[in-house]
């Protein structure tokens, strides 16, 4: 690790022991002589760093691109200002109360807007008094997006906005987005089989899911002026390519999204006493069911981390589910891409092997663990096609006690795993075999693998969690750490930096609100729109794209770089890529429809193997 950003977070380590740092991995193994296979551009490794929980505008809101690009963002609408103050449209990203009673809605109506906002809430932010309004932040904001850095540092912890499936659709309303405080308000991160509380109000919430960061300079509350938030972000996006159509591919949580990332699909709940992966009926207390309590104003009945979060989709007497179909019928969507019988996890549960090689989670109803999958994924398809590929996941590996894997310059402080994070330890096709599952490999091993040559073709790189940029128990800042030094290690070998691409993105948007546009693909989504760069030689130089893209974009990119199939007979990497008008280029006029991310790229022999 650069000794720089090492220093910085040493420096945020200051009065922890640093335990001694060790350089192994558990997983490392001896160079390997593999020849990569033929590409139809010239790169030969892609690597994909996915990070948590923000949306475009909460990074990118205030980003003004190079000369002779333009770009779709807070403000460019003139919502706000450069200095992070409402704009002359600020009223655009006016948040509305809704009615929501006896029945779910996706698209709720509306009884009014807020006068002020309420006070955002500390959520369980480390450092921070747990679940109490954050005085931080004024009692009064206007009502509409506000600069979390006006308050607070950017390197401070806040509060974590909801951003679970069915609470999304709402935040939404059916293209208005304007909801987001309102279901923060009223279910929150769900009702967690607790009863309604007192004046039906639940979350401890707050207005947490408006706020921004600026990238450019201003002077916060208390008159200190700054250079600007996320610079790392800002540097990048200078240097090389972003989209600001890029898109989470499911509506809600960690762990559905990370599903998408490899399947291009959703998972859904197995037979636990099979373990073959056959489709069957979940435990009850698993099943969501967001029809609100009765006397209440869209307290949902079961949902939330302790229970609520398979849905059949298929049937159309399921709660909740005619409702978001409702949306996709609005934009002429008829394939909700639901098959029968399958109940689809659309939040967040651990995967049944764990980090522990050989290991595995307990079932049942009150495990919250995803029973073995049986869906196709990228990585099977590409052992199938003999291209490499590891998906290096921050702690993974053997008792930490024997190995702690304190990796080339990080403070063990910051080290962590996150099970819903590793989705691949869920598939039999990998978990079953010997070979595949050694492709599971922590964060050391990906370091070594560069310094040895012996990277793969293809490689998921999960950060520790500490490092993810998760609101509560990380920060965007230690995001862009951790993203620093990763380009870092890559461009200090020539060879590879120039065959490489690499791109970076979050999960999802957190719960954050966004001014983009959002296309019905399906059932499961799409959701907000989330930040992508493509850091490479050949991407291009400050180039922002509008081409509608999601999750599943990265897999139609490997899959084209390497001439591959889609994923399976149902993923979305069978969807067509987006035509556009010339006077809308974010919506696709053959929807729904994503993109392959070629055009982040400029190649001179594009459609050229070689060799």
């Amino acid at each position: 690790m650069s000794s720089s950003i090492y220093a910085r977070l040493k420096g945020l380590c200051a009065g922890a022991a640093l335990i001694a740092l060790i350089i192994p991995s558990a997983f490392a193994t001896p160079p390997s002589t593999e020849t990569l296979a033929a590409t139809t551009t010239p790169i030969k490794h892609v690597i994909i760093v996915v990070g948590e929980n923000h949306t475009f505008d909460n990074l990118y809101g205030t980003y003004r691109p190079r000369a002779g690009q333009r770009i779709d963002n807070l403000l460019s609408k003139g919502i706000v200002r450069a200095d992070g103050s409402p704009g002359p449209r600020f009223e655009i990203a006016q948040q509305k109360t809704g009615m929501d009673n006896g029945k779910y809605h996706a698209e709720t109506l509306t009884t009014g807007s807020y006068d002020t906002l309420p006070q955002p809430y500390t959520t369980y932010g480390i450092g921070l008094p747990q679940g109490v309004p954050d005085i931080r932040f004024p009692g009064t904001l206007p009502n509409g997006p506000f600069q979390i850095s006006k308050y607070v540092s950017y390197a401070a912890y806040t509060g974590d906005p909801v951003h679970r499936f069915f609470q999304m659709w709402q935040d939404a309303d059916g293209g208005k987005l304007d909801k987001f405080v309102w279901v923060e308000q009223t279910i929150g991160t769900g009702s967690n089989g607790a009863p309604p509380p007192a004046g039906g109000f639940n979350p401890k919430e707050g207005a947490i899911s408006m706020g921004f960061y600026n990238m450019n300079p201003f002077v916060d509350a208390a008159g200190h002026a700054h250079a600007g938030d996320a610079p790392v972000f800002k540097s990048l996006a200078d240097k090389y390519a972003i989209s600001d159509n890029y898109h989470q591919a499911i509506m809600g949580g960690t762990g559905a999204n990370f599903q998408a990332l490899v399947s291009g699909d959703a998972a859904f709940f197995t037979d636990p006493a099979a373990l073959d992966g056959s489709a069957a009926v979940p435990y009850s207390n698993q099943i969501e069911n967001p029809d609100p309590v009765a006397g209440t104003n869209n307290y949902y009945t079961q949902d939330g981390y302790a229970g609520g979060s398979y849905v059949n989709c298929a049937d159309n007497a399921q709660p909740g589910v005619t409702a978001v179909k409702g949306e996709l019928t609005a934009q002429g969507v008829w394939n909700a891409n639901c098959a029968p019988g399958h109940y689809y996890l659309v939040n967040n549960y651990n995967m049944y092997w764990n980090q522990v090689p050989g290991s595995t989670r307990t079932l049942g109803p009150n495990s919250f663990t995803l029973p073995p999958q049986s869906n196709p994924t990228i990585a099977s398809d590409l052992s199938a096609h003999g291209i490499s590929w590891k998906y290096y996941s921050a702690d993974r590996g053997d008792d930490a006690a024997k190995f702690p894997t304190a990796v080339d310059g990080v403070p063990l402080l910051f080290h962590s795993y996150c099970g819903i994070c590793d989705p691949l330890t869920g598939y039999l096709d990998v978990m079953t075999k010997r070979a595949e599952s050694a492709k599971l490999q922590n964060y050391g091993a990906f370091l070594q693998d560069i310094k040895d040559d012996t990277l793969p073709s293809v490689s998921y790189v999960r950060p520790f969690e500490a490092l993810a940029g998760h609101p509560a128990d990380s920060t965007a800042d230690l995001y862009e750490i951790f993203i620093q030094d990763l380009i870092n290690q890559v461009q200090s070998n020539p060879a590879l930096w120039a065959t490489t691409a690499i791109f970076i993105t979050t999960d999802e948007g957190g719960g954050y609100y966004d001014s983009g546009y959002i296309q019905a693909v399906d059932f499961f989504g799409d959701g907000t729109r989330i930040p992508l760069i493509a850091v490479s030689p050949f991407a291009k130089r400050g180039y922002v794209d509008h081409t509608y893209y999601d999750h599943v974009s990265l897999l139609k990119f490997i899959e084209r770089n390497w001439n591959l199939p889609p994923v399976s007979g149902r993923s979305r990497d069978n969807l067509p890529n987006p035509l556009h008008d010339e006077d809308n280029q974010y919506v696709p006029r053959n929807g729904p429809a994503i993109g392959d991310l070629m055009n982040l790229f400029r190649f001179e022999r594009r459609d050229r193997a070689i060799e």
